[in-house]
């Protein structure tokens, strides 16, 4: 936020844990994860284009998953959301470009915090995890703040409609 009570950046910090083949997800439930992530996105988008539209630009960053763009066994539903997401902000980015607000959004792999406790709680789920990722390792939390904070402040101002992938090589790289 400036001095003056404009809003010149925000990030949307929202993600949802749930890896369930989709014949043993009910509706509610898928549907909720959908609320939770890309609901929600639209909801921030919406609110936060008007304030920048008013302001002369801004930018947006969105928090994806590597499951947004790579098939992983369990995640219809995440990967539904995180999708769309994506989908949104290349859409918004085109929408809204030409009035000065970049939308963005990060992507990271499996990431030290309370939400991956399922997988990283467990000796033998965190091996399998960090087998699957060619850099071998879990990223810290810090490593997305960090891309999202350059994203909303440093960034080059020809930055839009990206996805950055924080996944260590797993969405695009196989070893």
């Amino acid at each position: 936020m400036s001095g003056d009570g404009t809003i010149d950046g925000v990030a949307h910090l929202v993600g949802s844990f749930s890896v369930r083949p989709p014949h043993a997800m009910n509706r509610e439930a898928f549907e909720e994860v959908l609320s939770t992530n890309l609901t929600s996105a639209f909801v921030t988008l919406s609110i936060a284009c008007k304030q920048m539209l008013r302001a002369g630009g801004g930018r947006v960053v969105f928090t994806s998953s590597v499951a947004g763009s790579l098939g992983l066994m369990n995640h219809e539903a995440i990967s539904a959301a995180k999708g769309g997401l994506e989908s949104m902000v290349r859409s918004a980015a085109a929408t809204y470009s030409k009035r000065g607000i970049r939308v963005n959004a990060v992507a990271p792999g499996l990431t030290e915090t309370r939400l991956s406790t399922p997988i990283t709680s467990s000796e033998a789920s965190r091996d399998a995890a960090v087998g699957m990722i060619p850099l071998n390792r879990i990223n810290k939390a810090e490593e997305v703040a960090t891309t999202m904070h350059w994203l909303l402040t440093e960034a080059p101002d020809n930055i839009t409609g990206q996805v950055f992938h924080l996944d260590g090589g797993m969405s695009k790289v196989r070893s």
